[in-house]
């Protein structure tokens, strides 16, 4: 975590504050009603050693319950866990989504770069192996049917944004998930509808085949989808969240959700509003 960062953050600040007065105001509180109470104990509850002891004890449990943590929540109803880590998706163990577009293009590197999530995980999980990861996700797409043919270079059948393609890599699944589209120049370009709708269709099949296993999944809508001036990291990560929140009202979804953010973009997250936002989303 960059602490310095959360530290000069306005939001640390105002907890901080916040607490180290309410601090200072109960021990005061506390020290009128002994002085009322026991009038000989007045002197010794007077004087600048007292006003210092308060003052270091009112900042020091300001900084404590303020202090920046991991971000994570653990939630009774329902009872599961959402984490925003640092870090690498492939390294994660548990379930892994990836973002497609609704052709499920898969060629490297002139369609897929071999730097981005898809690209890494077709080298680094299937052994760079694109037939045997098209086999695989033929076998199901051929049973859901294609909704449209786009003219491009590639794959042309479009399935649609929303359609998930489970594939079993043991002892896990990796979930393909399809939130954008593809162009005629094959550039992939998304909306915030389109998002939210795959996540929906994401959670569905988690809670069919998961078996409420530990799910994570990248930021949503950078990337391959160019969406990062609609949907910025801070504002994917609390879309992700609150799709999986109303989900998991419904049915069992995950016991656990990992939002794995890259380190360049996690660095300019304010990670204690985040915080806040994971806390706000506990059933009142």
């Amino acid at each position: 975590m960059n602490i310095l960062a959360d530290i000069k953050t306005w939001r640390f600040w105002k907890s901080f504050l916040v607490n180290a007065f309410a601090c200072g105001g109960f021990i005061s509180a506390i020290f009128q009603f002994v002085i009322i109470a026991f009038p000989s104990q007045a002197t010794s509850l007077q004087g600048l050693d007292v006003i210092v002891g308060t003052v270091l004890i009112s900042i020091v449990f300001g900084l404590i319950v303020s202090w920046p943590r991991p971000i994570e929540m653990d939630y009774s109803a329902p009872k599961t866990t959402i984490k925003i880590i640092k870090g690498d998706l492939l390294k994660q163990d548990g379930h892994l989504v990836v973002g497609v577009c609704d052709t499920f293009d898969t060629e490297l590197p002139n369609i897929i770069s071999q730097r981005s999530l898809l690209g890494q995980t077709i080298n680094n999980i299937f052994g760079g192996d694109v037939k045997a990861l098209d086999e695989q996700l033929h076998h199901t797409l051929s049973t859901l049917g294609h909704v449209g043919v786009i003219d491009k270079e590639g794959k042309t059948e479009k399935y649609g944004v929303g359609t998930v393609v489970p594939v079993r890599h043991s002892p896990r699944i990796i979930y393909f998930l399809s939130y954008c589209e593809m162009n005629q120049r094959n550039e992939a370009f998304g909306t915030v509808d389109g998002v939210w709708k795959s996540l929906v269709s994401l959670w569905d099949k988690q809670n069919e085949l998961g078996n409420h296993g530990p799910i994570s999944i990248p930021v949503i809508g950078g990337g391959q989808a160019r969406m990062s001036n609609l949907l910025p990291a801070q504002d994917s990560i609390r879309l992700i969240a609150l799709s999986f929140m109303f989900a998991s009202r419904q049915q069992k979804i995950s016991d656990e959700l990992r939002i794995v953010v890259q380190p360049s973009d996690y660095d300019g997250l304010d990670r204690l509003e985040l915080q806040s936002f994971l806390s706000s989303l506990s059933p009142s």
